[in-house]
């Protein structure tokens, strides 16, 4: 990935003295994003690995609206060692570092953004699963995507779960439960974030600021975000929430509970979990990788 300098740099080049020196923001896997200022505007320059997420990034802040915010992504383009792309800034504070008073009073309006999300129409789009610049599914059905949790950027994770402490026998016990329980599943396309709880949400005092970081959305079933919060709840200090009881309450309130819903969620969660699985493995983070493995067999053997 370009280094600091070399981002700067490239910056510096591309907008003369229009564009202030650079200062991080932050870092991932896959990206790295820093604050800027372009004639006096709050931007972001955010470089990455994968033309493709910057892409998604883009597509998704045209969707942009006050119950759906998302940075509005101005240019993508080639750049030293990858990809760049410069979007508005957006000011907030992370979703994860919330105490339990943070998170109780922003809860209300984070459900409200997923429905928002759920309801963008993809109506001209094909297929399941991620999605690409040309807005297509990867998969056929919706099961299918579900099954493929192990990305082809992760080379190496199935040498390495083999080798580390936990092994891969949580991950042979969930596959095979999480087959079982895809075939009764709904082939429902609408949008998932799939990455929340991650640095990928901005929030100010009860309001959401900004949804970041769309590289791992998919077509499917959105009630996936809502067990992806379900997954990593007991990971956060705001565990004394009951998220289970929030989220009930708010499908009643909208007098839409989703039918099916145990087995949709635990399909999800299972899922979720077998994708970390992956993940853990492959970063070498031997305790999350047992933590998240044993919360995956429960799941499984539930």
């Amino acid at each position: 990935m370009i280094s600091p300098g070399d981002a700067d740099r490239f910056i510096a080049a591309r907008y003369g003295r229009r564009a202030s020196p650079l200062t991080p923001l932050g870092a991932g896997a896959w990206s790295r994003a820093y604050a800027f200022t372009l004639d006096g505007r709050e931007l972001v320059a955010k470089f990455g690995a994968h033309r493709e997420d910057l892409a998604k990034d883009q597509i998704m802040g045209a969707s942009a609206s006050p119950a759906l915010p998302t940075p509005r992504v101005l240019e993508v383009g080639e750049a030293p060692e990858g990809y760049f792309a410069v979007s508005e800034r957006v000011r907030g504070g992370y979703l994860d570092e919330l105490d339990e008073a943070g998170m109780r009073a922003v809860l209300p309006d984070l459900l409200r953004v997923l429905d928002a999300m759920a309801a963008i129409d993809l109506s001209g789009r094909a297929g399941y699963g991620g999605w690409g610049a040309d807005g297509a599914g990867s998969h056929a059905t919706w099961r299918d995507a579900l099954l493929a949790f192990a990305g082809d950027r992760l080379v190496g994770w199935e040498a390495a779960l083999d080798s580390s402490p936990t092994g891969s026998g949580p991950l042979r016990t969930g596959v095979a439960r999480l087959q079982e329980l895809v075939a009764g599943l709904p082939d429902v396309r609408q949008v998932v974030h799939g990455d929340l709880l991650y640095r990928n949400v901005l929030v100010e005092g009860p309001r959401v600021r900004g949804v970041l970081d769309w590289g791992n959305s998919m077509y499917g079933d959105a009630l996936y975000d809502a067990a992806w919060l379900l997954f990593w709840w007991p990971w956060h200090p705001w565990r004394g929430i009951d998220i289970r009881a929030e989220l009930d309450r708010h499908w009643r309130a909208r007098g839409a509970v989703p039918p099916d819903l145990e087995h949709r969620l635990r399909c999800y969660q299972l899922r979720i979990g077998l994708e970390h699985i992956t993940w853990y493995a492959w970063r070498r983070e031997w305790d999350n990788l047992e933590r998240a493995s044993r919360q995956t067999l429960a799941l499984a053997r539930g």
